[in-house]
């Protein structure tokens, strides 16, 4: 029968959550430690570098104040536990050594059997309970069991059917009850605390747990798989139009704050928003005009307070308070969100114009500027640090203002040389209609528009590229060669190489928080203002380098269904920045449908691809009563059917007459 103990140390339950333990922190740990190593490059001009600081102040805190996220104080806590349980396990005593009678007989293992009785009978005067005397640290008992350990240990050596329960099953006294350790502490089990027991495993099974999994379904109810609430999206469904312009748009973006963002505005921030209220109305008085009625209509304080903060940060107004740099920073960044959501709906009913809005106004709030429906010359350079709308230039691209600053002897020519450094004007290559292993393209098939792009520095342009890495020519027969790798990149064995020089932080000094450059890349029926293709976004753009040869740019796909009606497409390739505003490129890109019968004969479908089911086949006969094509079968040969019935008729009468007989 097995004698059950409980775990009264608590060291098998330590064993148990120390592995636990190690599965959970240290792939955790690596986590954090690998997301650390990578560093990425980024502007370097002054505005930039003082954001970054304020961008670690808040995320890291300083070394009074340090800031850590829920993840790093679960692993610090984590291994806190970690290495108290490990302490605890090293120290503790255990009760399961293996019997050793050399051991208490204080001899080796080689010792012979004349050895072991010599020694047993200079131990036995020593430790005999008749010649000990008991000591103040010793009692009668503890004396008389030492000698019974010793006898017994000299027994198992020496006595033949002691030595055999020894050999056998590890014990001179011979089989033992089995011990089953049961990693609990015994007062769990005890009748006096099974209400308390019980009570515990009600609260966790019956309340907390039921808890957790209802605030995680009605939360997840609450919201699309956008990530944000239903209210919201529902506002942006009916307030989205066709011909909305971008005024409209920002107003459309402010009524989701009446449900996403919540706060209690106090005393002295009133009036600091009251402040940034009236220099908003008096710097853009037409479109605070159209957002106050949305305000107004509205009648929520949330929602007034979040457009407040966003146009202080589009008009790039101080706000002084800490408590509302704050709030400012967490609406700033919950905008990409909301914005993704109204991008969805737009894209959902095809409509393009909203949907370049949309998209621009990423950039628009990226670079803090008040959004136009058309990034204008000023929108381009007050993007420069140090470069304002009350600064009159007379140069039209971003490296004609380095050299109108030069010429002056302004000071901000250094700094705004620094951020055109990386600031990298999108290039596109080339940009072509494909159809994996056909010539062209046909009705219904599977096509692949591919675009090559690369990066260039703002004062150069096409020309000026080529004729930095090669001649014009050589760039096309560069990318004629390389159009088997772009076959294997569609057929998904050669994805896209990582060129040097990509994935640096953007110049974005008004953002909080660091920023990668991207791309939205979207085929549009421009005279239609409708979207063809839903828009892929692109980032990792790498920037042009003489020294990568023929491969100097990335190749970018993006799949659709051709039409099924032949004809002549017009359709136009839009790739719009979500950082840089005025930073677009556009161009216009025809797709031939060929009809079927255009292909040559080896190239037409075998009869194995498209075929009509026979007229024969259960399939046939439902097909023709649809009125569908069948296959006509074989003709039969009346003359072979009367033979093969004459034969058969024979062959009947012979089985008969052999039958009688």
């Amino acid at each position: 029968m097995a004698n059950y103990s409980y775990d009264e140390g608590g060291n098998m339950a330590a064993y148990f959550i120390i592995t636990f333990l190690a599965l959970i922190l240290i792939p955790l740990t690596l986590s954090i430690s690998t997301s650390h190593k990578k560093t990425l490059d980024g502007c370097q001009c002054s505005l930039c570098g003082e954001q970054r600081l304020r961008i670690a102040k808040r995320e890291k805190g300083s070394i009074f104040t340090p800031r850590f996220s829920a993840k790093t104080i679960f692993i610090i806590g984590g291994w806190a536990v970690f290495a108290f349980l490990s302490y605890k396990v090293a120290n503790a005593k255990m009760d399961n050594k293996v019997y050793d009678p050399f051991e208490i007989l204080g001899l080796s293992i080689s010792a012979t059997e004349k050895e072991i009785k010599s020694h047993y009978k200079k131990l036995s005067k020593i430790y005999h309970p008749d010649k000990v005397k008991a000591s103040v640290n010793q009692t009668i008992e503890e004396i008389q069991n030492k000698f019974v350990d010793l006898t017994k240990a000299y027994k198992s050596l020496t006595d033949e059917s002691i030595r055999e329960n020894l050999r056998k099953y590890g014990n001179p006294d011979g089989p033992q009850q089995t011990s089953v350790g049961i990693a609990l502490p015994k007062w769990i089990v005890e009748s006096k605390n099974n209400v308390w027991v019980l009570g515990v495993y009600g609260l966790i099974f019956g309340g907390a747990l039921p808890t957790l999994v209802g605030r995680w379904w009605f939360g997840s109810r609450q919201k699309t798989k956008d990530g944000v609430k239903t209210s919201s999206a529902a506002a942006f469904f009916k307030s989205l139009k066709e011909d909305s312009t971008m005024d409209d748009v920002v107003g459309t973006l402010g009524q989701a704050y009446k449900w996403e963002f919540r706060s209690k505005t106090k005393m002295e921030d009133a009036a600091e928003l009251n402040r940034l209220e009236k220099n908003i109305a008096l710097t853009a008085p037409k479109q605070w005009e159209t957002l106050r009625t949305v305000i107004d209509a509205g009648k929520n304080a949330n929602q007034r307070k979040a457009t407040i903060l966003l146009y202080a940060h589009l008009l790039r107004l101080n706000v002084e308070k800490p408590n509302l740099q704050k709030e400012q920073t967490r609406i700033l960044l919950q905008t990409p969100v909301l914005l993704n959501a109204l991008l969805n709906i737009s894209i959902s009913r095809n409509w393009l114009i909203p949907t370049i809005y949309v998209m621009r106004l990423h950039a628009y709030l990226a670079q803090a500027l008040l959004p136009r429906a058309s990034p204008a010359k000023q929108d381009r350079v007050s993007q420069l640090p140090g470069i304002t709308g009350e600064d009159t230039l007379k140069a039209d691209d971003l490296a004609g203002v380095v050299d109108e600053l030069e010429r002056n002897g302004d000071s901000r020519a250094e700094d705004v040389k620094k951020a055109i450094a990386r600031w990298g004007r999108l290039e596109l290559v080339d940009a072509a209609y494909k159809v994996i292993g056909e010539r062209i393209v046909v009705p219904s098939s599977i096509v692949y528009l591919t675009v090559k792009l690369r990066l260039v520095p703002p004062s150069s342009s096409s020309a000026v590229i080529a004729e930095k890495t090669s001649s014009v020519e050589e760039v096309k027969k560069s990318i004629k060669a390389n159009d088997q790798k772009d076959e294997e990149f569609l057929m998904g064995r050669n994805d896209a190489e990582p060129i040097e020089g990509e994935g640096a932080w953007a110049h974005a000094p008004y953002w909080p928080e660091n920023r990668k450059p991207g791309w939205w890349l979207i085929l549009a029926d421009d005279k239609n203002s409708r979207v063809v293709v839903p828009p892929m976004k692109i980032t990792n753009v790498p920037f042009s380098n003489p020294t990568a040869g023929d491969r100097n740019y990335r190749t970018y796909k993006l799949q659709f269904q051709a039409p099924q009606a032949p004809g002549m497409y017009t359709w136009k390739i839009y790739l719009v920045s979500d950082t840089f505003v005025g930073e677009e490129v556009s161009r216009n890109m025809t797709l031939k449908i060929d009809d079927v019968s255009a292909l040559n004969a080896d190239e037409q479908p075998s009869e194995d691809e498209i075929s009509d089911p026979d007229e024969d086949s259960l399939a046939g006969q439902m097909t023709a009563m649809r009125g569908g094509k069948v296959k006509k079968g074989a003709p039969r040969d009346e003359e072979s059917d009367e033979e093969s019935s004459t034969d058969d008729d024979q062959e009947s009468g012979d089985d008969s007459s052999s039958d009688s007989d």
